[in-house]
């Protein structure tokens, strides 16, 4: 048997005094994986009513709390409550801005018309809130109004307040800025001879500059992060941080989960700005829920789901509005989404919206060459995770390690190890084949460290599956 040198941390070599001395060893201890719990961050907008300054990082466990820490009806609220409802067990966290000193605040308008010549319902919808009030036989416009304004000061977490004028309601947003404008507006009405004309929310210019956020959390690790922005800049600065957290140096590896509503050829040009194998967003056209609520809950399904490899196909963003028929995208449009680095949503069953494919926004190399490397967002969050897992287990075994000719060796075989234990997960397969390929040395220009090449087969996900049926007569 080959001989092994037994090193202490406390018994010195030096020791004369007769005696039987033993310390223990904790460093082999742990022979599983790491674990994969994941943290979330939301990145929005807060109300000065709320409890919580700006720039302070919170974690939320519940609406309330949410409603009281960044105030109710706030962005911040609201992407709180979908990320919530989606995913009743996140661990999430939220930092908060504050509106942007020069933001105009968007608005919209409800007028009513009568008088009613029977009785029945009117309902408003502000986002995926219904309101609805009864009507009868006779009811003045201006008596209808009053009534649904009555109504809407009963609901003090929605996003807009409102002022009643006559038979009209003026919907203000309660942050300031252009994402209010994605709050959608929409009016039903039963009772004959009562009309209720919408007019969108619009107006709202000058979002908060995220980045000042994205610095106060820099050291932190969060695998998720939300912004209630998906404008281009937000988006780059977002990706530029996720590229610095997550690279070699930093090693605190995340993603950006945000939403979008609007027209698919929007979708595609903010998916091809953003060009990240660490952004997904997930395209809802025609959802009545605001599109920073879509992303909260995209990103809080992405964090629910523990197993890097594991697609993300057909969970539900339980909470979100699904659109009119009329909106849903058709299986050309869906092809089309994931094509353009778009992850595109989808009505099951029971109008829940589900997740047809969680894709990333990277599409083209440096060179603007095609290129599927980073297509699904289970790639860069296996990779994240085997490097995490290979991380933790060299710094469990060789926390104060002498580098000798023996020491590749021993790194190699722990490895080898973790390779073979992530196999058994299914995150990563050929282990056997590719081990060949696993090589640690030592540096020829450091004599203090090791280099090592870590062939890594990630587990794909079971997406397309094709069958020919041949009739037989």
């Amino acid at each position: 048997m080959a001989s092994t040198n037994v090193s202490f941390e406390q018994i010195p070599a030096s020791i004369r005094k007769p005696g039987k001395y033993f310390e223990y060893n904790t460093r082999l201890a742990v022979r599983t994986l790491a674990t994969n719990a994941q943290r979330m961050l939301i990145v929005a907008q807060r109300l000065a009513a709320g409890s919580v300054a700006a720039l302070v990082p919170t974690q939320v466990f519940s609406d309330g709390e949410a409603s009281d820490y960044f105030g109710p009806g706030s962005m911040a609220h609201l992407m709180c409550r979908a990320a919530i409802t989606a995913n009743p067990y996140l661990d999430l966290t939220v930092i908060a801005l504050d509106d942007a000193p020069t933001a105009t605040a968007a608005s919209g308008t409800v007028t009513i018309t009568g008088p009613a010549t029977s009785a029945g319902k009117l309902k408003l919808s502000i986002g995926a809130r219904l309101i609805e009030v009864g009507i009868s036989t006779g009811d003045e416009a201006a008596e209808v109004a009053a009534s649904l304004a009555a109504q809407l000061a009963t609901y003090p977490d929605l996003p807009v307040t409102a002022e009643l004028a006559g038979a009209g309601i003026t919907l203000t947003a309660k942050n300031a800025g252009a994402v209010a404008n994605q709050v959608g507006l929409a009016t039903s009405c039963t009772a004959k001879g009562i009309t209720a004309a919408v007019v969108a929310m619009a107006g709202g210019t000058v979002d908060p500059d995220i980045s000042t956020a994205l610095a106060e959390v820099f050291a932190q690790q969060f695998d998720v992060i939300s912004p209630a922005y998906n404008d281009q800049t937000s988006l780059a600065a977002l990706r530029d941080h996720l590229d610095t957290v997550s690279g070699a140096i930093e090693e605190r590896p995340g993603v950006c989960a945000y939403g979008y509503d609007g027209a698919l050829a929007g979708a595609t040009t903010l998916a091809a700005a953003s060009n990240s194998g660490r952004s997904s967003g997930f395209y809802l056209r025609g959802t009545s829920s605001p599109a920073y609520e879509v992303g909260a809950a995209y990103g809080a399904v992405i964090a629910s789901e523990e197993d890097p490899a594991r697609p993300l196909n057909t969970l539900a963003l339980t909470g979100i509005a699904a659109p009119l028929i009329g909106q849903r995208l058709s299986r050309v449009e869906q092809e089309a989404c994931l094509h353009n680095g778009v992850a595109p949503g989808e009505v099951g069953p029971g109008d829940v919206v589900q997740i047809v494919r969680a894709v990333t926004t990277y599409t083209t190399d440096p060179q603007g060459i095609a290129d599927p490397a980073l297509l699904d967002l289970t790639t860069i969050r296996t990779l994240d995770y085997v490097r995490k897992a290979c991380r933790e287990r060299i710094a469990l075994r060789f926390p104060r390690e002498k580098l000798s000719s023996k020491t590749p060796a021993k790194v190699r075989a722990e490895l080898l190890d973790v390779l073979k234990k992530l196999e058994e997960l299914e995150i990563v397969e050929e282990v056997d084949a590719n081990k060949d390929g696993l090589i640690v040395e030592r540096d020829s220009q450091d004599t203090n460290r090791l280099n090592a090449r870590i062939p890594t087969d990630i587990v794909n996900g079971l997406h397309v599956f094709a069958g020919r049926i041949d009739l037989l007569l």
